[in-house]
């Protein structure tokens, strides 16, 4: 190519700083994902995608750093990075990956709940315990990620006023999660 074309404007304001935007989009979703593997103890993705993660940003940072003088790159540096910060959370969320612990008090009768919940495979421990001002039943299941939304269905249209909570786990030993039709159970070294 033509080396008049990487003095022209059009490379030095649309193009160049055009391509730093995508390399900050793709290092920072990148570097979402490995932050997720990492927490999910993914032993061998998470060094990967740090590999490409620096190696994107380095050709990043180094075009910026040869064209110290554009300050159009610098916004689209930033923009990149915030752009990625969203695009890595969206790619994420639509991994769903892992499992969660989700804990459901309720001050309805538990019982219809918790039928619905064994109904539709999930593994329930329950108990009943005393709240602030009332008698209440609380409600343990560890289900995958990406059930979130299947049981919060069976939640709301079995007790729509019933508090729940979704915390992330890291491990389980052993557990009852929905396998197609059938229930599945799992246990480690057994």
């Amino acid at each position: 190519m033509d080396s008049s074309f990487y003095d022209s404007a059009v490379f030095t304001y649309l193009l160049l700083p055009g391509l730093i935007f995508f390399a900050r989009i793709l290092d920072v979703s990148i570097g979402t994902i490995r932050i997720v593997m990492v927490s999910k103890g993914h032993k061998l993705w998470a060094p990967i995608l740090g590999f490409f993660e620096v190696l994107i940003w380095l050709i990043a940072i180094t075009k910026i750093i040869q064209n110290l003088d554009n300050w159009v790159c610098y916004i689209a540096y930033g923009l990149g990075f915030a752009a990625g910060n969203y695009i890595g959370l969206l790619i994420e969320e639509k991994l769903a990956m892992g499992i969660v612990k989700l804990q459901i008090i309720t001050r309805k009768e538990a019982g219809q709940l918790i039928e619905n919940l064994k109904n539709a495979g999930y593994g329930v421990t329950y108990h009943h315990a005393q709240g602030a001002n009332e008698k209440v039943s609380i409600i343990h299941s560890i289900i995958k990620r990406a059930e979130i939304k299947k049981v919060e269905e069976i939640i709301k249209t079995t007790n729509p006023k019933a508090f729940y909570s979704v915390e992330d786990v890291k491990f389980v030993n052993e557990g009852v999660f929905p396998l197609a039709k059938t229930r599945f159970h799992w246990r480690k070294g057994k």
